[in-house]
């Protein structure tokens, strides 16, 4: 890289102060592009520009969101970050701009969100907002949330029913036909020999058929899902979300949504609708896990079949002898309960040490987890496998 471009990188990460400095280094003139690079930089990290966007109506003030009409600068401001940087920059400016410039409340502007680069983390502040979207932002909000959940489902609907599928389908056969329970891998395998040419189709002369009575009744799964909804949790309340609504949908697995802080929301009923059941939630707020246990024992029919998540950093508020004992109970009776500390992309989870090692004593595996892991984490439970050489895979406790 020549000495002038080097430069030239240097006077936009270090703003219009440092062109003096560098000028005397080289002839520093910035391109048209570097220009309007520079400009929307210098919208949310110049301190004498913050609050340009949030100034409005002589509103001033570093942080003030203001109360009057939405500014077009902001819009063109986003087509400008859009257009000249990349797109893991563009998430990085949008949630700085967000905490600096004070535009909480301008995020809830409908042509703003629209401009808005998908990012979960962006999602997560959104939620946490939404009692305070106003009426005419509301249909934008839910678009750009649906966006993040079709990214995400995408990502992990085929790989979560394949391994919950691969562990509680016995794939034993039955001669009892049911369209539902139909094998068409082998249905089709089978009878591959009476392809008819003339129509274009297998005509199979014989059906084969899943026993469905092993998924059944007593001997069905039941996946509880305990989600701490306090605001630290919140990339984790949507990937919890969304892999709640896979798991609700399929019929070989009974799926329980629960979510906590103080108070505890039964979300079961919302699993049809991820968007819905993410706005079911209330980010923020204290902690009390022991409660929510207590609440979520009453669904534990067959503890032998039984898969408890306690998703959470657990900071314990309530009590934490009573949380302990428990999931110490819980897991002597047979249930299979997994601590998940975060479901995260990346970093460093943030979590009660103590409270964690506690549980890790008790046999309870604590970690936190991507959400291209969880597949084959959901696969392994299932099937009762050791889970100590997956926890090193993650980042185990």
């Amino acid at each position: 890289m020549e000495i002038k471009e080097q430069i030239g990188r240097w006077r936009l990460i270090l703003g219009q102060e440092s062109e003096k400095r560098l000028s005397g280094m080289t002839d520093l003139t910035l391109s048209q592009e570097q220009d309007l690079m520079d400009q929307a930089l210098a919208s949310i990290y110049n301190r004498s520009e913050l609050g340009g966007f949030g100034s409005q109506g002589g509103g001033g003030g570093g942080r003030g969101g203001g109360r009057g009409p939405s500014n077009p600068q902001i819009s063109r401001w986003l087509g400008d970050v859009r257009t000249l940087f990349d797109k893991e920059l563009v998430t990085v400016i949008q949630n700085d701009a967000v905490t600096r410039c004070g535009l909480k409340q301008l995020l809830f502007e409908p042509e703003l969100l629209e401009n808005m680069e998908p990012d979960i983390g962006l999602a997560s502040t959104i939620l946490m907002l939404k009692d305070q979207i106003p009426k005419r932002s509301k249909e934008s909000v839910r678009e750009f949330i649906k966006k993040i959940v079709e990214e995400i489902n995408k990502l992990l609907e085929q790989d979560i029913r394949r391994a919950v599928t691969a562990a509680v389908n016995k794939r034993k056969h039955s001669p009892i036909p049911s369209a539902s329970a139909m094998d068409f891998k082998m249905t089709i395998n089978r009878n591959l020999k009476h392809y008819n040419p003339e129509l274009k189709t297998i005509v199979p002369e014989h059906f084969y058929f899943f026993d469905r009575t092993s998924i059944t009744a007593a001997n069905k799964w039941t996946i509880i899902l305990d989600i701490d909804q306090s605001g630290s949790m919140g990339e984790s309340v949507i990937y919890s979300s969304i892999i709640s609504c896979i798991l609700a949908s399929m019929a070989s697995i009974k799926t329980r949504i629960v979510a906590f802080d103080t108070n505890i929301v039964d979300l079961t009923e919302k699993s049809d609708d991820p968007v819905d059941l993410l706005f079911g939630f209330q980010l923020g707020g204290g902690t009390d896990i022991n409660k929510s246990i207590a609440y979520c024992e009453q669904f534990i029919e067959n503890p032998a079949k039984t898969l408890f998540f306690l998703i959470s950093d657990l900071y314990e508020g309530g009590n934490r002898a009573g949380l302990l004992r428990r999931i110490g109970d819980m897991k002597e009776s047979g249930v299979t309960v997994i601590s998940l500390l975060a479901i995260s992309d990346g970093g460093k989870p943030y979590y009660d040490e103590q409270t964690a090692q506690r549980l890790a004593g008790l046999g309870v595996p604590c970690f936190a987890c991507t959400p291209q892991l969880l597949p084959e984490l959901l696969e392994k439970a299932l099937k009762g496998q050791d889970l100590s050489q997956f926890g090193k895979k993650v980042k185990k406790i």
